[in-house]
């Protein structure tokens, strides 16, 4: 599956979940959901990626941490907030950058409308 393929069947299944759940939950229920719904639907789901940083010569180990990686491809970054800020969508792109992904999904589940909180960030994606 490509990139997009991909962007298309988490879109489903993110809409699935608010359908079901709605706003207000942690972003640790959306993100054991969205587990289940991203392997219902065939696809493998990594959770908690750790992302190495590279510093000059250094390495340092599980700085940080991808919410989801999907098919080695597609990363989604979970937030239950009340509003987005520039910073969740600057960190998207970070890690984007430093992982060398080309797609990533920002997703705000505390919204009266998911689909205006459902973004995609790219890095050197073809859009084909």
């Amino acid at each position: 599956m490509t990139e997009n393929e991909i962007s298309y069947q988490i879109r489903g299944a993110i809409f699935n979940i608010y359908e079901s759940l709605g706003p207000g939950l942690l972003e640790s229920a959306y993100e054991a959901t969205l587990i289940y719904e991203l392997k219902k639907r065939g696809l493998q789901v990594e959770s908690q990626v750790p992302i190495p940083i590279i510093y000059e010569e250094i390495k340092l180990e599980s700085v940080f941490r991808l919410d989801l990686l999907i098919n080695k491809k597609v990363v989604i970054e979970i937030k239950s907030v009340e509003k987005l800020s520039p910073l969740h969508h600057k960190q998207l792109l970070t890690y984007l950058k430093l992982t060398g992904y080309k797609l990533g999904i920002l997703v705000n589940f505390n919204s009266d409308e998911i689909f205006k909180n459902i973004i995609r960030k790219v890095n050197n994606l073809n859009q084909d």
